[in-house]
């Protein structure tokens, strides 16, 4: 139907409107996929470090662990060179003798006096009896006379392979090579006598 200006107005059909909304919608698809909405994206995450298992080391039992220490001596036991500083050297009387020590005994040739946990050669004593097999002090323990100490310290070393020799009670040069060599290899200090550290490590006492 004609309007006042004389042309004709057509009413936009169904099919059309649909074109065009179509084609709207494809723009705007269009616009979006060049110009995304920023998303808000995950702050990154720290890795943690891959832990590292070290496996246990097995505690080493007492039989595993081989330690070479000097055995240590009780603190009661006079040392060797302790000993030598109380050797009365000079010869006395039977008198002096009974008046500065108490214990004095005979042993095989010669008399002995005790002090401090060693037997001592009293020399002048009894002037027949001064024969002595070691010029020096001899640890003693339990109340044994010189010779059953040497006794017991030749057996000592009989069964750790050190002493080969006949079981006398004399302080021969074979038992003292044998007591030197015994201290040396426990670090003891090498005298090759009987003293109070080497009776100890012998597990005499």
């Amino acid at each position: 139907m004609p309007n006042k200006t004389g042309r004709t107005h057509v009413k936009p059909s169904v099919k059309q409107f649909l074109i065009a909304l179509l084609c709207t919608l494809g723009a705007v698809s269009v616009l979006t996929a060049q110009n995304p909405t920023p998303a808000v994206t995950p702050s990154p995450r720290h890795k943690s470090k891959p832990v590292q298992v070290v496996p246990k080391q097995p505690t080493p039992s007492r039989q595993d662990v081989t330690v070479n220490l000097a055995p240590r001596r009780p603190a009661n036991i006079v040392v060797y060179s302790e000993a030598l500083g109380r050797y009365q050297r000079a010869r006395h009387t039977r008198f002096w003798w009974k008046n500065h020590f108490t214990t004095i005994v005979l042993v095989g040739g010669g008399y002995y006096y005790w002090d401090a946990g060693y037997w001592f050669p009293a020399r002048g004593y009894d002037p027949n009896y001064e024969a002595y097999d070691y010029d020096g002090p001899i640890f003693t323990y339990g109340n044994l006379l010189p010779d059953q100490v040497i006794v017991n310290v030749q057996r000592a070393l009989q069964d750790r392979g050190y002493y080969g020799s006949g079981i006398s009670g004399a302080l021969s040069p074979a038992t003292r090579r044998a007591i030197s060599a015994f201290q040396a290899d426990e670090g003891l200090e090498v005298n090759g006598v009987v003293d109070g550290p080497t009776v100890y490590a012998l597990g005499l006492i």
